[in-house]
């Protein structure tokens, strides 16, 4: 089973490279603190922008530093079956426990070409490892449903977890119908987690965590608590957490000579502007991605001090592992006065 608690590491940048002291270091806080496992170049860890070496690269070295420790998912999928396959093989070799497969994007297959030609294909040539559908239809415009899911998990039994990332209640109800009681689902969004573990017709297993870069401990006693039935505690801890579950995307209203817009800041750039701000290794995001507005900054910047004015514990082990003053970073202008816009 792949319950619990799972990271999905944001990959650290100096200037134009990969920080690979910055990997080992994000890695060895994750483990010290409790999750039960890492993916390595997810969608958090800006896969879109990684060439397949640097990808490769990246769950090699995040492989080796979990190994016999905790497990490590890594990020396999595609919108071509035959490089899935290739990125597939090359994470078995580097002794992956699971990979994670996010629907083909752009695209757009069917449910059913999603089981036969793409999910089916890994799964009958990798037996050995969990083959873990990863089902986000706002970021790829496909949807596998939870009958093909359920084909997949009665042919491979390797095909046993899927992140359920749908954010809808009644899709998630309809996976635990026709997967059954021993499938597991982890949460692909940190803000529905309690309700998703809590709900009976869900039962969730944990999740596959953004805030966790920032928070591993906290998130990991929440799912703890959830597990135990000890909902009380939960709901309380999940309460301290929520300011930085609203980080994963940041919508602020900004002002042009045309009017006013919206302006979406979507995952990992929130959660890698406060990472940058407190001082862990971070970098800033690889282009498209680029910078928040000044609009977005202050949103990342009330939500960490809420959570640091309300449970400090939460961010607490960070000052720990590495060496930071929280309160002197958040509320110091000139840690984030390069990471916005001056203007739209």
């Amino acid at each position: 089973m792949m319950a619990g608690t799972y990271t999905a590491l944001v990959t650290p940048f100096t200037g134009d490279e990969i920080d690979e002291d910055g990997i080992e270091r994000l890695t060895e806080f994750q483990i010290a603190n409790g999750v039960s496992g890492v993916l390595a170049v997810g969608t958090t860890g800006e896969s879109p922008v990684l060439n397949w070496r640097e990808h490769n690269a990246v769950i090699e070295k995040i492989a080796k530093l979990c190994r016999d420790r905790c497990k490590c998912i890594a990020g396999t999928g595609s919108n071509n079956t035959l490089e899935a396959l290739e990125a597939t093989e090359h994470a078995a070799t580097a002794g992956v426990d699971a990979v994670l497969l996010v629907d083909p994007y752009y695209n757009g297959p069917s449910s059913l070409e999603i089981r036969r030609e793409y999910v089916a294909p890994i799964a009958a040539r990798f037996p050995e490892i969990d083959v873990i559908p990863y089902v986000i239809p706002g970021r790829t415009g496909a949807q596998l449903l939870p009958e093909d899911l359920a084909l997949l998990n009665q042919q491979y039994p390797n095909v046993s977890t899927v992140k359920e990332a749908t954010g809808n209640i009644e899709n998630m109800r309809r996976v635990r119908s026709c997967c059954g009681p021993a499938f597991t689902i982890l949460s692909g969004d940190d803000a529905l987690t309690l309700r998703m573990m809590k709900d009976p017709a869900i039962k969730a297993g944990g999740v596959i965590s953004v805030a966790s870069n920032i928070a591993p401990k906290a998130v990991s006693e929440m799912v703890r608590l959830l597990e135990a039935g000890e909902t009380e505690a939960a709901d309380h801890l999940e309460a301290g957490l929520a300011p930085l579950f609203r980080l994963v995307t940041i919508t602020t209203t900004e002002k042009t000579p045309y009017g006013d817009v919206a302006c979406r800041a979507r995952n990992p750039l929130g959660i890698k502007t406060l990472m940058h701000i407190l001082g862990m290794p971070s970098g800033v995001c690889r282009r498209p991605l680029g910078k928040m507005t000044a609009n977005g900054i202050q949103v990342v910047l009330e939500a960490a001090r809420e959570v640091q004015a309300r449970t400090p514990e939460i961010l607490a082990p960070i000052s720990d592992f590495f060496g930071i003053d929280i309160e002197n970073r958040l509320n110091s202008p000139d840690r984030w006065e390069h990471l916005f816009y001056k203007e739209y």
